[in-house]
């Protein structure tokens, strides 16, 4: 009950505090969430932690593979199957489901 509270109490207080920064705080913000998105070092950066996610997928993926083995009934296997040899645009996809770029 008292995580509920707050949560109401935080959300109202949420409200209240944006009601009365108005549109014109909204788009500054918006408008600097932009530019930092759009700077070059924090692209650069999301790129090395989103390519060292999947290394760290794939080498979680035969890990779990090798623990996981023949256990897994063959309906799930043949779904995981389907799901992988999906393909987006035309484009191969890698074990998860994300196009290689």
């Amino acid at each position: 009950m008292r995580y509920k509270l707050t949560f109401v109490v935080g959300l109202g207080l949420g409200y209240v505090l944006g009601t009365r920064a108005g549109r014109e705080r909204y788009e500054q913000l918006k408008k600097s969430a932009r530019q930092v998105a759009q700077n070059p070092a924090v692209r650069n950066t999301a790129e090395t932690a989103a390519q060292q996610g999947r290394v760290y997928a794939g080498k979680a993926y035969h890990a779990v593979s090798d623990k996981v083995g023949d256990h897994v009934p063959d309906s799930v296997a043949q779904r995981v199957r389907s799901l992988r040899d999906r393909n987006t645009n035309g484009q191969a996809e890698d074990d998860w489901g994300t196009s290689n770029t």
